[in-house]
């Protein structure tokens, strides 16, 4: 059995690991396990650097905790503004004792309530619990979740990025510089 250690407790973010690692490796059987650690960034990334950062420095902090495990993933949601539209994300890395990769989820535009209450300094899940008169949304279905009513929920946007950043896991000699 793999050992999968998460840089988070949020079951969101356990719930696409494990999902993601089940759909890339179907023959394996995993372990997983949520560790908290620190981002080191702000709590509310404000850009691609930032989240891109988060996630890295979450999954090196996880290894630093649980050396003994297979693999450390650390997901980073971020918001940054597009063309005039402010927009969320998530960048993930996972790390493996051979390979690393890094992904980013898909982008969705946000209500204009929610990115004021973000450029005042509250944090996405914050802003969406106070527009939508919810309660810890950032463990469950997330602002894609309230904004498609379900139909995209944050767990399923997360577990398509940590599929993207298996790719260079999986695909491990086609990324290393010794010849296949």
């Amino acid at each position: 059995m793999k050992k999968i250690i998460v840089a988070s407790k949020n079951p969101v973010k356990s719930s696409a690991v494990l999902n993601a690692f089940r759909r890339v490796f179907p023959q394996e059987h995993f372990a997983i396990e949520g560790v908290d650690v620190p981002s080191n960034v702000p709590d509310q990334p404000m850009n691609d650097h930032e989240a891109l950062q988060g996630a890295r420095n979450r999954a090196e902090a996880a290894r630093q905790i649980v050396r003994d495990a297979d693999f450390w993933a650390g997901l980073e949601g971020g918001v940054d503004q597009v063309e005039g539209t402010w927009v969320a994300y998530a960048w993930i890395v996972v790390l493996s004792g051979v390979s690393e990769g890094q992904a980013r989820t898909g982008i969705f535009s946000l209500p204009v309530k929610v990115a004021r209450l973000i450029q005042e300094g509250m944090e996405l899940g914050e802003a969406d619990d106070i527009v939508f008169g919810t309660n810890n949304s950032k463990h469950a279905g997330g602002a894609v979740g309230l904004l498609t009513a379900d139909a995209l929920t944050r767990t399923e946007l997360y577990t398509e990025g940590v599929i993207l950043a298996l790719i260079p896991i999986k695909n491990h000699q086609l990324y290393s510089d010794t010849p296949c």
